[in-house]
């Protein structure tokens, strides 16, 4: 390159590298964390739109007195948990915390929407029917949103690991950290167990032993004393 300008032989040194750069696996990491944290977005989207349809669904079930106050507060405080949590996806401690915390609500809403089936007048409610359509849609959205977040941060992590790319994850991009996965919780291995023997207000006892109608959210009856002998 004699006779050439010291700006001209860098441009020439970029042209003549840029193809072994690539070839070597520079790019791979930076293009696989972007991919991972595009679907980390859009799981964090698909539980936002689940926080936002809450208050609403809240609303519309108090508006109907139902007497599971328990639930109602169980949903709301697990939602201001839920969203009050700061997340990164590369940090350990707020990614489990994150989990716990939606897994926590989507428990609390499973119980909540389970419970409610025994209100006629709620299963009537066109706004709550919508609600809990979009709900459920909602729920769908996020299963397969964190499937495919797993699916690009199991990519990006193997990057991270194997040849030849570790050589760059370990000197000039040591900033790239592995990032977290999702896995099931225990709210998500366990049905909610909801008694609905007290939500028929004609049931009466019964010669059997058939206990008489509580009102949901009540306390159970007290035993009867045992007879004298």
């Amino acid at each position: 390159m004699a006779g050439m300008s010291p700006r001209m032989a860098a441009v020439a040194a970029v042209v003549v590298l840029a193809p072994a750069v690539t070839g070597c696996g520079y790019n791979t990491i930076p293009t696989k964390h972007e991919r991972a944290q595009a679907a980390w977005a859009d799981v964090q989207s698909q539980y936002q739109r689940r926080a936002d349809l809450i208050p609403n669904l809240v609303a519309t079930v108090q508006g109907a007195a139902i007497q599971e106050r328990t639930t109602l507060t169980q949903v709301i405080e697990a939602r201001a948990k839920a969203t009050s949590i700061n997340v990164n996806a590369d940090d350990p401690a707020s990614f489990q915390q994150f989990q716990q915390a939606q897994g926590e609500l989507s428990g609390a809403l499973s119980r909540l929407l389970v419970t409610v089936e025994g209100y006629p007048q709620l299963q009537s409610n066109q706004n709550f029917v919508a609600l809990q359509s979009q709900l459920e849609g909602t729920e769908n959205r996020i299963a397969v949103a964190r499937r495919d977040y797993n699916e690009a941060v199991r990519d990006y992590n193997t990057t991270l690991r194997t040849f030849p790319s570790i050589i760059w994850a370990k000197t000039l991009q040591s900033g790239n950290k592995p990032m977290q996965l999702f896995t099931a919780t225990a709210e998500a291995q366990s049905a909610p167990s909801v008694n609905f023997d007290g939500l028929n207000p004609s049931a009466a006892a019964q010669p059997g032993g058939n206990a008489p109608a509580v009102a949901p959210g009540s306390a159970p009856p007290a035993a009867a004393p045992a007879a004298a002998n």
